[in-house]
């Protein structure tokens, strides 16, 4: 299944694609798409039903966050050889693991305001997976049993704030829609391997970053594996993998965002997202 939320922030409602990928109403059967309809059970339940039976949504609404309450958002960072050598940085030896606000959260259409004093905002094309059952201590081999779906994401990221002010990674991800999701959450069914999915970044039109999952270090399986060990994940903890090389902060002359520009980008399976960076008001 491929879910959705539509409609003005802050009142999206539930919604599903159909075979043709028109966006169809769930909102007769469900108040919202939750972190409790992430189980295996409910899942199995809802995929069950034929979305030719439910009401067509009419246009193109906005596509919100596809899953209503997220619990917290873990980041792994430097997980693409290439992307830790453009930035001249250490292959990590672990997954490397910092935490992103839920604050950031923003739909896969919705415009990325920065602040006027931020000078340094860069772009990271990420595959993010949802985790739909706990996981405590798993086994690799067992990991992706954890996971409800997957979504495409972008880990903004303002690195002057991230690297100069003291602290941790965060400071410089989590401002208000630093971290849209979607357009649709995939269902694990709908993705048959997590590691062979291409993905691209554009600004203005122009490819930064064209890669594929395959060139991560730490598959999504491991990732599991190894948070598990020293963290419950619960249910609505979404989890981004990091990004391939070709960020501004890579270049030997970095052409980082500014106001006016236009962001894109794609994963197969996972649809595309479209932003406009604006100043913050």
């Amino acid at each position: 299944m491929k879910l959705v939320r539509y409609g003005p922030a802050g009142a999206e409602r539930p919604g599903i694609l159909d075979a043709e990928g028109r966006i169809r109403a769930l909102s007769p059967l469900l108040p919202d798409i939750s972190v409790a309809l992430l189980s295996p059970e409910s899942l199995a339940i809802l995929g069950a039903i034929d979305p030719e039976r439910l009401p067509l949504v009419e246009g193109q609404p906005r596509l919100g966050v596809p899953v209503s309450n997220f619990r917290q958002i873990v980041a792994i960072g430097l997980n693409y050889r290439d992307h830790a050598v453009e930035c001249d940085m250490a292959i990590p030896a672990y997954p490397m693991q910092f935490a992103k606000s839920i604050a950031a959260l923003s739909g896969a259409t919705d415009d990325v305001h920065i602040p006027a004093d931020a000078r340094k905002t860069d772009w990271e094309v990420e595959l993010g997976f949802v985790i739909g059952t706990a996981a405590r201590n798993v086994a690799v081999e067992d990991a992706l049993d954890h996971v409800a779906g997957y979504c495409l994401t972008i880990d903004f990221s303002e690195r002057e704030w991230q690297f100069d002010k003291g602290g941790q990674f965060g400071k410089g991800k989590s401002l208000d829609g630093f971290a849209p999701v979607g357009p649709w959450l995939a269902t694990r069914d709908e993705i048959a391997d997590p590691q062979k999915l291409p993905m691209w970044l554009k600004v203005n039109g122009e490819i930064r970053q064209d890669s594929s999952t395959a060139e991560m270090i730490f598959p999504v399986a491991e990732i599991v594996a190894h948070l598990s060990r020293y963290q419950t994940l619960l249910p609505g903890d979404f989890i981004i993998t990091g990004t391939p090389a070709g960020v501004a902060f890579g270049m030997k002359k970095p052409e980082y965002l500014k106001i006016g520009d236009e962001v894109t980008c794609g994963i197969e399976g996972l649809g595309e997202q479209r932003h406009r960076i604006a100043l913050l008001g």
